[in-house]
């Protein structure tokens, strides 16, 4: 089989890009080929609305790539290997594609520790991730959530939201405290008990077992958590595995330039797996959902004969409890902080500042507007404009 257009991986960036294709080429034949076994889906809603919001509901999840590009999706379809000079991939059934232009969206895979996944153990990335947890929330009293970053806050958010006992695992001294400044950190973390939640704070699971429809977690400080299950959101390494082997540069993620095209001219990276040029922050690899949206729809129109480059700066942002933020750049309390409240620390504005003063990343708490100027304030090298 032969597809115009192929794309391996089967998430966000490939419906975009599906969709950027048609914006250049209303009749070049698609191809995705997906390890899913569902078709592409709104990924954010499996840790937000789907948990928060009554009115959303699984039949909300799902994309509509089919019917709005006409590509043809393969689920639970594995690529085992690249043929570049043949421009074929083959899977891992046996079964070969040839292709006029390739895109590599194989995105990432969880983190994972020597306790291997099961209906109890949950290593939280895809939609049928989120269905065995809802599954699992039914009928178990207590799960604990393992990591203090963004899918691990907002899972301990919405379990405890929806009537779960939860401990949360973080190896933070206070939760958030890698990324916010120390007010609104303890803020935050305040935010969690204050909810019921038991968090566990700076430690990190050495291993664990499941035995009698119970997992035991075992500390690093020699105690342990025993809980009906487990959810574990410890982030996520790039799927690399299929451009290595295919000889294509790898460099935490796959190297791409600024049209999102590897060296080799007819195979192309985007998403969570790219490691391209942006332009406001310099070389790096992203994994958010504004990238996959943004990337995805930028490398279709390349891939179908568009000549603009990529240079949109991506946000990112979360919904935990009654607070939320959007940010840009580097948010990391490695950095100097600038605190700029309106309401301290409810509502207002942190600005993140290297050695020389220039801004480097900005974090906006509970204020929805001002993203064009913060990516602006970084290309600029500027000074944060005000701050206590």
């Amino acid at each position: 089989m032969r597809y115009d257009y192929l794309i391996v991986g089967g998430g966000m960036v490939a419906d975009n890009a599906a969709r950027g294709i048609r914006e250049k080429d209303t009749s070049g034949t698609i191809g995705i080929l997906s390890a899913d076994t569902d078709e592409p889906y709104t990924r954010p809603a499996l840790s937000k609305k789907l948990w928060t919001d009554k009115d959303f509901g699984r039949d909300q999840v799902p994309l509509n790539t089919v019917a709005d590009t006409g590509a043809e999706i393969h689920n639970s379809t594995r690529v085992s290997s690249i043929d570049r000079e043949k421009r074929t991939v083959t899977t891992e059934s046996g079964e070969s594609y040839e292709y006029g232009e390739l895109l590599l969206a194989t995105g990432g895979a969880p983190v994972q520790l020597d306790v291997a996944p099961s209906p109890r153990v949950i290593y939280f990335r895809t939609f049928a991730d989120y269905r065995a947890l809802r599954d699992l929330s039914k009928t178990a009293s207590h799960i604990a959530v393992v990591g203090g970053g963004y899918i691990g806050t907002e899972i301990a958010s919405a379990l405890s939201l929806n009537g779960v006992k939860v401990t949360l695992v973080t190896s933070d001294d206070v939760l958030g405290s890698h990324m916010f400044p120390e007010v609104l950190a303890a803020a935050f973390d305040q935010g969690f008990t204050e909810h019921g939640v038991t968090v566990r704070r700076g430690v990190k699971v050495s291993s664990g077992a499941e035995a009698s429809a119970r997992v035991q977690l075992q500390l690093d400080d020699g105690t342990s958590v025993e809980a009906d299950g487990v959810v574990f959101g410890l982030g996520v390494r790039p799927n690399v595995e299929l451009a290595e082997a295919a000889g294509l540069k790898v460099d935490n993620g796959v190297v791409v330039d600024e049209f999102l095209r590897t060296e080799d001219p007819h195979v192309y990276a985007a998403g969570d797996v790219a490691n391209y040029p942006d332009a406001i922050l310099g070389r790096r690899r992203i994994e958010h959902v504004d990238n996959a949206n943004e990337m995805g729809k930028a490398v279709g129109r390349i891939m179908a004969g568009g000549t603009d480059p990529y240079t949109y700066t991506p946000y990112f942002y979360s919904d935990v409890y009654d607070d939320g933020y959007q940010a840009v750049g580097t948010v990391s309390t490695s950095l100097k902080t600038v605190e700029d409240w309106k309401t301290k620390p409810k509502e207002g504005v942190v600005y993140y500042v290297n050695d020389a003063g220039a801004v480097n990343g900005v974090l906006m708490w509970n204020v929805w507007e001002g993203l064009d100027e913060a990516k602006q304030l970084i290309a600029d090298g500027a000074k944060p404009p005000t701050g206590e």
